[in-house]
Formats: C-alpha cells, sequence, structure tokens
C-alpha cells in the first residue's frame, strides 16, 4: 500500500513580488498569483481524495481558486520554515544552507520543518492509506519531502531546488510506501 502526493505551492504573494520571504506572516496572493492558482486549477486534471494546506492564507487561497469545489483541510505542519527574525524580511538573509541544524534567529532549522512533515506523513499512513492526497503549501515542506522520500541530505534538496532554475511545474509526485 502507497500513498500519493501531488505537492502544489502557492501562488506569488506581495512579499514574493518584493523579494520578501514571508515565513510565518499571513500575506496574501497578489493579482499575479490569484491568476497563478486559477490556471493551476484549470490546467491540473489531477483527482485527489482529499486536499490538505498549510494554515497560511497565501496556500489557502491558492487552494480555494486552483479547486473551489474541493474542501481542503488545513495543517498547520504544513507551515513554510519560521524564519523568526527574519520573517517578512529581504530574501537574501534566508539562506536555507545556514539554517539546515541551525533555527534562524528566533525562529526554526529546516530539520524542525522535516519533523513536522514527518509527524503528517505518519498521520496520513493512519489516515488515508492508499489515497491520492493533493498538498498546497511552500517550499520547506516540499524540501523536506525531497529529503524524507528520495532519501537525500538537505543539502541534495536545496541544490536541486526547482527554484534555483526556475523550473515551475503544475505539480510535483511523491510516493509514501506504508
Amino acid at each position: 500500500m502507497a500513498i500519493e502526493i501531488m505537492y502544489f505551492v502557492h501562488g506569488t504573494t506581495y512579499d514574493n513580488a518584493e523579494s520578501k520571504c514571508s515565513g510565518w506572516k499571513q500575506v496574501k496572493l497578489n493579482d499575479l498569483g490569484k491568476e497563478q492558482a486559477v490556471n493551476l486549477g484549470k490546467n491540473t486534471n489531477l483527482k485527489f481524495d482529499v486536499l490538505f494546506t498549510s494554515d497560511l492564507v497565501r496556500a489557502i487561497e491558492s487552494a480555494h481558486l486552483a479547486w473551489p469545489d474541493f474542501n481542503a483541510i488545513q495543517d498547520s505542519r504544513l507551515r513554510e520554515c519560521n524564519y523568526g527574525d527574519f520573517d517578512g524580511g529581504d530574501k537574501s538573509l534566508v539562506i536555507y544552507e545556514d539554517h539546515i541544524e541551525d533555527p534562524f534567529p528566533n525562529g526554526e532549522s529546516l530539520k524542525d520543518v522535516e519533523k513536522r512533515i514527518r509527524s503528517f506523513i505518519e498521520f496520513l499512513k493512519e489516515n488515508y492509506d492508499n489515497k491520492k492526497v493533493g498538498i498546497v503549501a511552500h517550499r520547506a515542506p516540499q524540501l523536506a519531502l525531497e529529503v524524507i522520500t528520495k532519501h537525500i541530505s538537505w543539502e541534495e534538496a536545496i541544490e536541486n531546488d526547482w527554484r534555483k532554475k526556475k523550473a515551475w511545474q503544475p505539480g510535483w509526485k511523491y510516493i509514501i510506501e506504508n
């Protein structure tokens, strides 16, 4: 038995447009982000048994605009990394390679995000075995899924992050064996 995850990232926010990293800040989608979310739904012929989002408004709004008839379940474990003092700060301050083990000032580390995602995966195993699960969330949780499902290091996940290559696609597939 296995769980198939289709992972989607939220649309562009006001912070993204200004080269800021939101972290745990509640930042809404800008007009481009709303358009991206609507187009994602139109161009994705995937069927889910259940759809989850983080409890941050940009993920919730993206899921609602993409799949308005789907009742998405919010889960705080899917939140972006807490950048602490850098939440809402310039993107250049948020250097993932420096915070794999060491937390951001007054925030969390990427290993902390990995613990949250491992907990979420255990929840899925207990409640959604053999199901197709959609997730709309953020960068750090996706990289944690890369680490967990591909058995790679955080350094590898960061190095191969599609964002560095600007290689967006309408969803990434992950398989969780139960």
